[in-house]
C-alpha cells in the first residue's frame, strides 16, 4: 500500500490495531468554521471477528437514539460495512477522552433498554431484523473492556 486513498480507514493498517478501541478517525473544518469529528468505535478485531448483522442493526438504532441523550453534538451514528464497529460523527473538536464517557453512558443505557427503538416496518427499512439481546451482549462485552478503549495500537507494535 503506497498511494494514499481518499477514505481514511483505507489508509489504516487493520492488522496493527487492537480492538476494542475508540479513536479519532477524521476531523474536518467546514468552510463556515465548524469542525466535524469522526470517531471510530471498534467493537471487534478487524479480520478476526465481527458482529452479527442483527446485532449491528440493533446497536445502530440504540446508539443513534441514546447517544443523543448525552450530547447535542451527534450528527450521525453509522455501522461499518465490515461489521466490526461504528462511526460516530459529531460537531466540534471532540477528543476520545471527551467521547468515551458519553459512549459508556450510552452503552449502559443499551443494557437498560427494553426494546430497540424504531424496530418496526413504519420507521425502519427492515423492522424485523433486530436483536435486543445481541445488542446488549455486544454492549456488555465492550463495556467490560472499558480500560482498553483508548489504546488503539498495542504497546508491542
Amino acid at each position: 500500500m503506497t498511494d494514499r486513498m481518499n477514505v481514511e480507514s483505507f489508509n489504516l493498517d487493520h492488522r496493527a490495531v487492537r480492538a476494542p478501541y475508540v479513536r479519532i478517525a477524521d476531523r474536518k473544518q467546514l468552510t463556515g468554521g465548524d469542525v466535524l469529528t469522526k470517531i471510530d468505535v471498534r467493537f471487534t478485531q478487524p479480520n478476526t471477528a465481527h458482529l452479527e448483522s442483527e446485532t449491528v442493526h440493533s446497536l445502530e438504532h440504540l446508539m443513534a437514539e441514546l447517544l443523543r441523550n448525552h450530547t447535542d453534538a451527534v450528527i450521525d451514528v453509522s455501522p461499518m460495512g465490515c461489521r466490526t464497529g461504528f462511526y460516530a460523527l459529531l460537531l466540534g473538536e471532540v477528543t476520545t477522552e471527551d467521547f468515551a464517557p458519553l459512549l459508556e453512558a450510552t452503552l449502559r443505557d443499551v443494557l437498560d433498554a427494553t426494546e430497540v427503538p424504531a424496530a418496526n416496518e413504519v420507521q425502519c427499512g427492515w423492522g424485523a431484523h433486530h436483536t435486543l439481546e445481541g445488542a446488549q451482549a455486544a454492549a456488555r462485552e465492550f463495556l467490560a473492556q472499558r480500560d482498553q478503549w483508548l489504546e488503539v495500537f498495542p504497546a508491542d507494535n
